[in-house]
């Protein structure tokens, strides 16, 4: 619990109460998933927010030949949810499933807005990631229409390098919008840069 606590102080840049963050925990609800279990199955509306004490999630989707493309990987003190199906509360095209055992906080939308309302420092930090995520869903648009794969690459490590340890690397591609041959090519290019 002290690393949401942690994490709310960071991103509302400034230092929540004692008594604030008593109404924040009791919004939340534990949950440990195991390895290759499902937070969200595509079809089902996401009812949670999770925010990761511990492990990886990753979110995807599967096309009709069966291919996976992965939109995120969530890790320790990240959030994982389908956003679209969490504030519209339609059903998701995407499965949220557990790469490693994890533990998790759940937070319903419904109680997110009720502490947006009544915790100043949780509304800041909702405001912070938002502006985060806004920033980063374009980065990585523009990534995907301006940059060539090993451009990709060299992105994905300068930003996640620990990743590239922690999950395989057809996953790694999956994420990247390249098939694991070209990201096979990337990296062997890549290593042997001049």
């Amino acid at each position: 619990m002290q690393a949401l606590r942690n994490y709310i102080d960071r991103y509302a840049s400034s230092t929540i109460s004692d008594a604030d963050f008593a109404v924040v925990m009791a919004a939340f609800t534990p949950r440990k998933l195991r390895r290759r279990q499902y937070l969200l199955q595509a079809g089902e509306v996401c009812k949670y927010k999770a925010f990761v004490l511990k492990g990886a999630l990753r979110q995807y989707s599967v096309d009709d030949k069966g291919v996976e493309h992965i939109l995120n990987f969530a890790v320790e003190n990240w959030w994982m949810s389908d956003r679209e199906s969490f504030v519209m509360l339609t059903p998701s095209r995407y499965n949220i499933d557990a790469l490693e055992d994890c533990e998790l906080l759940l937070i319903t939308n419904a109680q997110t807005q009720d502490l947006i309302l009544t915790v100043p420092a949780f509304a800041a930090m909702i405001r912070e990631m938002d502006q985060r995520h806004s920033i980063a869903t374009q980065k990585r648009l523009y990534a995907s229409l301006g940059h060539s794969a090993e451009e990709r690459y060299e992105e994905f490590t300068r930003e996640h390098p620990d990743y590239l340890q922690r999950f395989p690397q057809h996953m790694i591609a999956s994420y990247l919008g390249i098939s694991p041959e070209t990201l096979s090519r990337v990296r062997h290019k890549v290593l042997h840069k001049p």
